[in-house]
Parts: C-alpha cells; sequence; structure tokens
C-alpha cells in the first residue's frame, strides 16, 4: 500500500519554500553573530592566558608589585548586556 499524495496548489508550496528559506537565513545570521561574539570573547581569553602566563614564568619585582587587578572581559558574565 502506498502513502496518500498531499495536494498542495503552487502557491501554497512557493509560500511555504519562501518561508522555510527565510527562516534559513534567519537561523543562519543568528549562529553567524554568535560565532563572531564567541570569538571576540575567545581572544581577550587568550590574550589573559598568554600575559598570566607570561607572569608566572616572569614574576614581577617586589618594586612592581605581585597583584594582578581583576579584569572584566566584556560577554564573559551576565552583567555584561549590550
Amino acid at each position: 500500500m502506498t502513502d496518500p499524495v498531499e495536494k498542495v496548489s503552487q502557491e501554497q508550496m512557493l509560500a511555504q519554500f519562501k518561508e522555510r528559506l527565510q527562516n534559513l537565513v534567519n537561523e543562519n545570521q543568528e549562529a553567524a553573530k554568535k560565532i563572531k561574539d564567541n570569538e571576540v570573547v575567545a581572544l581577550k581569553l587568550q590574550g589573559a592566558i598568554e600575559a598570566l602566563e607570561y607572569y608566572q614564568e616572569n614574576p614581577p619585582t617586589p618594586e612592581t608589585g605581585t597583584e594582578v587587578d581583576n579584569v572584566d572581559i566584556p560577554g564573559d558574565d551576565i552583567t555584561d548586556q549590550e
């Protein structure tokens, strides 16, 4: 037994295809923005990691101090809303 074929007008099919296409375009744009945002945060974290590793290998002298100020990395918590 074969499944019944659903009959849809060309106008309905065209409207459905356009809607699906627009939804996919919107999803891709949102994903691209999220990737870009993640790349920005990742670069900042990489810089912070490199700085901390440098200071571990080359500790500051007592004259320059041994404490590192807490650095705010935008996008790393809920308080950094745009």
